[in-house]
């Protein structure tokens, strides 16, 4: 499979492990948080980061499989510094405490990678009444981003080095809905397609990180936001109903429902639709390529993909649509969630 090991302009390519888009480099007296930390990717990406010295927090919804987690860790890597907080990315009030209970312990933070999420579930609603997927994947993250900015800046500022905010998207963000987000239907049940609805919230993660990207240049923060494609992962874990790693993760099965959902898919092979099928140690490299890489030093607004710069969507690259997600969660944020005293 030649075009799996192909080497492009950062001389990496889709069968690049994180270790190895990472070797040499040293992370030690950075902090970041890695959220669905407790399997797949998510668990890989923190041992990773741990193994090169920086001291990662996990917020996970499952703090006893983390727990488990971060003793593999710490029994491969003793010098490994790694703890874990409660986080449910589908409940804004469980977004705000983490971040509370996260900002007033004084820590800096560094690196905040948007890993948690979930894939093609029927359709439900969080507590707050948002659609889950969207609720989950992005406006989750979304609030937790915004809650850790100041944390971020500070950090920036007292340490000298820019801070970097990496979120899990997908190359599924293609096959959103037509519209790209359903700002007046996020709640409808009638037109609802789980397949579509999971495209449209790592559209969604995209948008979030352009336009936070903006944002971020505009206010000469020195911070960079990015978002990544970690490739199709062979594993057979494929729970739609479960909080799991923030990624793809795709069986024949899946596939031929992908298929089912989109007749137009019909004759195109899975790493047409998402890649080459690439291990767990592969699928956690551009994530941690984003996140500790110094030829990524001051690079926002960009999209990676098999740790490559890489081209999204045309929707994705949507200025307007960008602004108008960022306004319509703030919005959502703001309606839906109340500050915990």
């Amino acid at each position: 499979m030649w075009w799996l090991r192909r080497k492009e302009q950062s001389g990496f390519s889709a069968s690049s492990t994180a270790e190895e888009v990472t070797e040499g480099i040293d992370g030690t007296g950075l902090t970041a948080i890695v959220t669905g930390a407790s399997s797949g990717i998510g668990s890989e990406t923190t041992r990773v980061l741990a193994l090169r010295g920086v001291h990662v927090i996990m917020g996970v919804r499952n703090k006893a499989a983390a727990g488990n987690v971060k003793d593999a860790i710490v029994k491969e890597i003793p010098r490994a510094k790694v703890d874990t907080m409660e986080l449910d990315l589908s409940s804004l009030s469980s977004v705000r405490k983490f971040a509370s209970d996260f900002n007033s312990q004084g820590r800096p933070l560094n690196i905040l990678i948007n890993n948690a999420g979930i894939m093609g579930t029927k359709f439900m609603l969080s507590e707050d009444n948002i659609e889950l997927q969207f609720a989950t994947n992005h406006l989750g993250h979304f609030l937790l981003t915004y809650l850790l900015l100041d944390t971020m800046k500070k950090t920036a500022h007292e340490c000298g080095k820019k801070g970097r905010i990496v979120n899990v998207s997908s190359a599924g963000h293609r096959m959103a809905y037509r519209e790209g987000i359903r700002f007046d239907k996020i709640n409808d049940k009638s037109g609802y397609n789980g397949f579509r609805a999971y495209a449209q919230s790592k559209l969604a993660n995209i948008l979030h990180a352009n336009e936070l990207a903006r944002r971020l240049k505009e206010d000469r923060a020195e911070i960079t936001a990015n978002s990544v494609h970690p490739g199709a992962i062979i594993t057979n874990i494929i729970r739609y109903n479960n909080l799991f790693n923030g990624v793809v993760c795709l069986s024949n099965n899946v596939i031929k429902g992908v298929q089912q959902v989109f007749p137009s898919l019909k004759n195109v092979q899975q790493q047409q639709i998402l890649g080459p099928l690439k291990n767990i140690q592969q699928g956690a490299a551009t994530t941690c390529y984003v996140a500790l890489h110094p030829d990524v030093e001051g690079k926002s607004g960009l999209y990676f993909s098999d740790n490559n710069i890489a081209k999204p969507s045309s929707q994705a690259l949507d200025t307007d649509l960008a602004r108008k997600l960022w306004d319509f969660s703030m919005d959502l944020i703001n309606k839906c969630s109340r500050p915990t005293s």
